[in-house]
């Protein structure tokens, strides 16, 4: 029954109730009476159980299922990177696609360092960790890479590094390197001597510094953006790579995503390679070699082993 039903029934039935009490009756039978009418008013002023407000009650097991549901989704989740790559940009213009969508068309190096900068910069300060490794010379020869790209570059030991070997084999090569030259928190305490302004650390400037040092400002461009942001970037512009490291996040959740976005970026025609550091750490099998081993499942891949590097070989 409506609320604006049961009201006028509700007060009718008061009035019946004090009219009925002025009558006289023995103190038992009027305490009984009273009793009854007092029950049945609470009935009729209850809220009916047909409210739309309320629901039926969700038993433990439709409520494991929903819950089970919801876990299936958010694990298909990270399994889906559904960015669509643009059609490939030709190697030789790899490099002026990348000048063009992010310095205006000119060199950053040009000019470089500002004034503001040059007194804080070292003029070499190139550290980096496995950056030496036989892995950029095996997998060089091999691939004859016209464009490699690096996730995770730091102060560009490793970039600069493939650059000299694809130089002394006769290759013209193109290096991106992406990297948000931010570090990560209290990296400033393994590595000194690189300033900060006003809460900005020089890594970018640094890095550039030793780019230009090395005369490998015509092989090596970089990307600051993060990891995520510029793969998608690049897949978007149809930028690709025939051999893509990968060095950046050590946590699982980062090397996940940086391998399953870098592999998009594999040249198309197959014959690429991706690799990266770091398969051999504390994080023994929570970290990158989880990630690694996880997609290698997925996709059907091999992983090998160079040195302290895992390496997978497209199709």
């Amino acid at each position: 029954m409506k609320e604006e039903q049961k009201q006028p029934l509700f007060q009718h039935h008061r009035r019946r109730v004090a009219a009925f009490t002025r009558k006289k009756f023995t103190k038992p039978a009027a305490y009984a009476i009273l009793l009854l009418l007092s029950y049945f008013l609470g009935y009729l002023s209850a809220p009916s159980s047909n409210s739309q407000h309320d629901s039926p009650p969700v038993g433990p097991k439709i409520a494991q299922n929903r819950v089970t549901q919801d876990t299936a989704a958010a694990d298909n989740d990270h399994y889906r990177f559904t960015t669509r790559c643009g059609a490939p940009v030709p190697s030789k213009f790899v490099r002026q696609t990348i000048l063009d969508r992010l310095f205006n068309g000119n060199s950053p190096y040009d000019n470089f360092p500002p004034a503001h900068a040059t007194t804080l910069l070292r003029k070499k300060k190139i550290k980096g960790w496995g950056s030496n490794g036989a892995v950029f010379e095996n997998l060089i020869r091999k691939v004859q890479p016209k464009t490699i790209i690096e996730v995770g570059t730091f102060l560009g030991a490793s970039a600069i590094h493939m650059a000299q070997l694809a130089s002394g084999l006769g290759l013209k090569t193109q290096i991106l390197c992406i990297d948000d030259f931010r570090g990560w928190p209290g990296f400033r305490d393994r590595v000194r001597d690189i300033n900060m302004v006003n809460g900005d650390v020089l890594l970018l400037y640094q890095f550039m510094q030793n780019v230009v040092h090395e005369n490998a400002t015509e092989s090596v461009l970089f990307v600051p953006f993060s990891s995520g942001s510029a793969l998608q970037q690049l897949c978007e512009w149809g930028v690709f790579g025939d051999l893509i490291e990968v060095d950046a996040g050590h946590d699982f959740h980062s090397a996940w995503s940086d391998i399953n976005r870098a592999y998009k970026l594999l040249r198309p025609d197959g014959g690429g390679v991706i690799f990266g550091h770091d398969y051999f750490t504390s994080a023994d099998n929570k970290g990158v070699r989880r990630a690694v081993h996880l997609f290698a499942r997925v996709h059907g891949l091999r992983v090998q082993i160079d040195g302290q590097h895992w390496v997978i070989h497209s199709p």
